[in-house]
């Protein structure tokens, strides 16, 4: 295969303090409850962004099988993490807030005002029509529940997993170049300057942005392109204030979202375009890695800002551990999704709370 594919977001990296902790409330409160790998190891690779050093930790990868893309649930293991030294403003430069899918936005409110979620708004329509409402999770990391009609096998929860992200940028026409043209959100869904509603109760949210909502014309194919969806990414420029950068001073794994990943195939090919279009490789793995139990090819690039977008050729995931049972992707044809019977499968990874 010459050309590579992005399958779609694979998941959103998640800083936090405790990860069985951080697991359990993503799995109680947004139904990503199964563990599709728990990895505690050292991390080396990303050294460069860690203090000039490898550290231990403990990931896991934790995903709502109703559809959408996953957290990786991410701990420093011997060392404190820390957190911002003020609170995020909307429009800082980063990752601000991850978007997450609801079946119905009313239930999925009530139900978690009644768990004791904190709360950024009550239920707001935004740029492009959708519903949609904030919320915080224990780390302060800043989640939007919006309304979706992009499913894969919808059973009896009201929620699904990731569906894009809202992305602080300093340039939006510089951050085009990444996202829509190398990584194919090719679809502008609204480009509005001005004050908007819908974020006025989020930190600096009353001024004057520009925001650009991209998603993608053709679905993805191959892989767990089914599972994972169709996603958006929303650029957001503060105009009234300059925005800080929200890992200044800060370590790679640190308390907030750390990094955006995409699933990918041919990694070979992505590093040389990414190159090309100024956006070259900061870290890249060798050829196949161990992740936990699973298996592949990953590296990290930045955006213009110094924003870490993760690439994951994912070969092997475990699926029965005990059986040496895998989902095996190294061969396949990269463009025709895994058989529905192996993703559904992939429910026996649920865990009970």
């Amino acid at each position: 295969m010459k050309d590579k594919l992005i399958y779609g977001i694979q998941q959103i990296g998640v800083g936090v303090d405790d990860a069985v902790r951080g697991f359990e409330w993503y799995g109680t409160r947004l139904g990503a409850d199964a563990c599709i790998f728990d990895d505690d190891n050292e991390a080396t690779y990303m050294a460069k962004y860690m203090g000039g050093q490898a550290r231990p930790k403990r990931a896991i990868l934790a995903m709502n099988l109703q559809g959408g893309s996953g957290y990786e649930i991410w701990q420093h293991t011997g060392r404190t993490p820390l957190k911002m030294e003020s609170p995020l403003d909307l429009g800082d430069l980063g990752i601000n807030i991850a978007k997450i899918k609801s079946i119905d936005i009313q239930k999925s409110y009530t139900r978690l005002k009644n768990l004791g979620v904190e709360f950024r708004s009550e239920i707001v329509t935004g740029p492009d029509g959708k519903k949609s409402f904030y919320i915080q999770d224990p780390w302060d990391n800043i989640l939007e529940i919006k309304e979706s009609d992009n499913w894969y096998n919808v059973q009896k929860h009201d929620m699904g997993g990731i569906c894009g992200a809202t992305l602080g940028v300093s340039d939006i026409e510089a951050s085009l170049k990444l996202f829509s043209n190398l990584l194919g959100y090719d679809q502008v869904i609204y480009d509005e300057t001005g004050t908007f509603e819908d974020v006025a109760s989020l930190s600096k949210g009353t001024e004057k942005f520009r925001r650009i909502l991209l998603t993608h014309k053709n679905d993805r194919t191959g892989g767990f392109s089914p599972l994972l969806g169709k996603s958006e990414i929303e650029l957001i420029q503060r105009l009234d204030s300059k925005p800080k950068k929200l890992f200044e001073n800060r370590f790679w794994g640190d308390i907030g979202f750390i990094h955006l990943c995409f699933d990918i195939k041919n990694m070979k090919k992505l590093v040389e375009e990414c190159k090309e279009a100024g956006f070259p490789f900061q870290v890249l793995s060798n050829e196949s890695f161990d992740m936990g139990d699973a298996n592949g090819h990953w590296g990290y690039i930045e955006d213009q800002d110094g924003t870490l977008i993760e690439f994951v050729e994912t070969h092997k995931v475990p699926l029965i551990k005990k059986l040496n049972f895998n989902i095996n992707l190294k061969h396949r044809d990269p463009n025709k999704p895994l058989p529905n019977w192996i993703l559904k499968a992939m429910k026996i990874k649920r865990v009970k709370f």
